[in-house]
């Protein structure tokens, strides 16, 4: 299958290519920079220069493959002020997608998120499918993101194979910059461990590898309008993880108070107290996807996460 990429080159993507190519798929990869497109090319991928706002190289290049993934979100912009604006950008492209696949039953697969889809309860992936629902709890940017998905998964009824999957919070593994290389920045900053009261809410989490293997089964087997979930670890204790940051650092593992949070983990706050854990076992189910590689706790026990250069 010839298989287009929007953030081939990110995180998650750089797993998925190789996957891909070793299942036998040919894949181009968007890219936006020069670092970008060596890459793709050291990984073995063909490479369109761009980005989603070229609306019509995005059009073009969907029309002339044979499956489209779409990875690709402005985090740059939305971790600064522009989550609105981010989300705005993956819905135009988005919908250029569906246009450019309509009727001709190939898969779009594109990337949403399991944080705070039912919170204090565990999701399924019948849950989240309400945006006003979303928007009430989260604001308008993360309701465009919700609808985003949820317009892809209606695209089955024009004719494309679509398919969300919707990934946590961590996608943990060597090399990860997100969130649990930022908790333990914070940690090493502060010299103090923290989680946000009594440290019981969960976060569900998963090894990229195992991420970039539900990938490619939903590519080729998903069906029309399935919601699928990259879940290994159905919900950890934020207060087990900070447990591991702290004895690897050899700091205090201290609560933090709900009042404090905003001026301790400054831009993580927001997140860090939810309690969102997820379950995938219809994912497990519909595509025969067992997670292999180690959970969060074991991965962050391994030391990398507190290596410094």
């Amino acid at each position: 299958m010839r298989v287009f990429m929007t953030g081939a080159s990110g995180w998650i993507g750089s797993a998925v290519v190789p996957e891909l190519i070793g299942a036998g798929h040919q894949v181009t990869g968007l890219a936006r920079s020069d670092a970008s497109a060596a890459a793709l090319v050291a990984a073995g991928a063909e490479v369109r220069r761009g980005d989603l706002d070229d609306l019509d190289g995005l059009r073009e290049a969907a029309a002339a493959s044979d499956g489209v993934i779409h990875l690709a979100f402005k985090h740059d912009i939305a971790f600064s002020g522009g989550f609105q604006e981010a989300a705005e950008a993956d819905r135009r492209a988005v919908e250029t997608f569906g246009e450019a696949l309509a009727g001709t039953d190939r898969p779009f697969l594109m990337a949403s998120g399991t944080l705070g889809l039912a919170p204090g309860q565990v999701a399924t992936e019948e849950d989240g499918h309400d945006s006003a629902a979303v928007a009430a709890a989260w604001g308008e940017g993360p309701r465009i993101r919700f609808a985003t998905a949820e317009s892809a998964l209606s695209f089955a009824a024009r004719g494309v194979r679509s398919s969300v999957v919707r990934l946590p919070p961590t996608n943990h593994g060597e090399g990860d910059n997100g969130f649990m290389t930022a908790l333990v920045g914070i940690a090493r900053e502060k010299g103090v461990s923290g989680y946000i009261g009594d440290g019981s809410n969960r976060w569900p989490a998963v090894h990229r590898l195992d991420t970039a293997h539900l990938i490619a089964l939903a590519l080729d087997k998903a069906a029309p309008g399935s919601t699928l979930h990259s879940v290994a670890d159905e919900g950890v204790p934020i207060r087990d993880i900070a447990e591991v940051i702290g004895r690897h650092l050899d700091v205090p593992v201290v609560s933090v108070s709900a009042e404090d949070a905003a001026g301790h983990f400054t831009w993580l706050s927001g997140f860090l107290g939810v309690d969102s854990p997820v379950s995938s076992a219809r994912t497990r189910e519909a595509l025969g996807w067992h997670p292999t590689q180690p959970g969060l706790l074991e991965d962050l026990d391994k030391g990398h996460y507190f290596h410094t250069v």
